[in-house]
C-alpha cells in the first residue's frame, strides 16, 4: 500500500474545540441548542448534513454554514490540538517512500492553513479537501478528486486512514480498503461495522501498520 490517504480531524488532529463552538454557535443564533456531547457528532460529516439534521430549508442551511465558518475563519481553525506522535509517523512513513495524500471534508482552504500551522505540509504529496461552493462535499467525492489528481493510483496500492464511518464508507465505491483509528471521534463498533480492514487504538500502530 503505497498511497496512504489521511482523513485530517479525529485522525491527524483533534479539532472537536473549534468545530462544536462554531457549530454550537451558529445553532444558537438560529434557536437550537445542544450540548457539547450531541455536538461532537457533527465532527466528520460535511456541514450540510449537520445543518440539514435541523432545517429542511437550503437557505437556512446555507445561513447555518455562513456563520460557521465566519466563526471558524476567525478563530475555530486555531481551536485544534495535533494527535501526540503524528509529526513522527508522517515523516517515518514518508522516508519509507510511501505517498501520503490528505483527504478530507474539511475546505481545502483550512485544511492546508491547518497543515501549515502545524508545520507538517512537507510530509504531504497532496492535500485536497472539500470546496467552499459544495462541488466537492463529500468524503467519496474528495477521494475522487484526489484520486485524479494523482493519476488514478490502482485500488489495491492505496489505503484510506480515518476516525469514522464516512471514511470508511467514502473510500469503498472506489476499491479502497480503511485503516480505523479509535483515537479521534469514532469507535471500535463503528468503524468494523463499516466495513474497515482493521482497526488500531493509537498513532504508533497506525504507523506501524501502515508500514506493513
Amino acid at each position: 500500500m503505497k498511497y496512504l490517504f489521511f482523513d485530517l480531524d479525529g485522525t491527524i488532529s483533534d479539532s472537536s474545540e473549534g468545530i462544536t463552538k462554531g457549530i454550537g454557535g451558529a445553532l444558537e443564533q438560529m434557536g437550537v441548542h445542544m450540548t457539547r456531547e450531541e455536538l461532537l457528532r457533527y465532527i466528520g460529516p460535511p456541514l450540510t448534513v449537520s445543518f440539514g439534521e435541523h432545517f429542511a430549508e437550503p437557505e437556512k442551511v446555507q445561513e447555518g454554514i455562513r456563520i460557521y465558518r465566519e466563526y471558524y475563519n476567525e478563530i475555530g481553525w486555531k481551536e485544534n490540538t495535533m494527535y501526540s506522535g503524528i509529526p513522527e509517523a508522517l515523516a517515518k512513513l514518508k522516508t519509507a517512500g510511501k505517498v501520503l495524500i490528505m483527504a478530507t471534508s474539511k475546505p481545502e482552504y483550512f485544511a492546508k492553513r491547518i497543515a501549515d500551522y502545524f508545520g507538517i505540509t512537507e510530509h504531504f504529496d497532496l492535500i485536497c479537501g472539500a470546496t467552499m461552493d459544495g462541488r466537492i462535499n463529500t468524503k467519496a467525492e474528495v477521494i475522487a478528486y484526489a484520486l485524479e489528481s494523482y493519476g488514478n493510483p490502482e485500488p489495491s496500492d492505496c489505503l484510506m486512514i480515518g476516525d469514522r464511518f464516512y471514511d470508511v464508507e467514502g473510500a469503498a465505491p472506489f476499491g479502497i480498503r480503511t485503516l480505523g483509528v479509535t483515537y479521534g471521534f469514532g469507535n471500535r463498533e463503528e468503524l468494523v461495522k463499516a466495513g474497515a480492514i482493521a482497526v488500531v487504538d493509537t498513532v504508533e500502530e497506525m504507523c506501524e501498520y501502515a508500514l506493513s
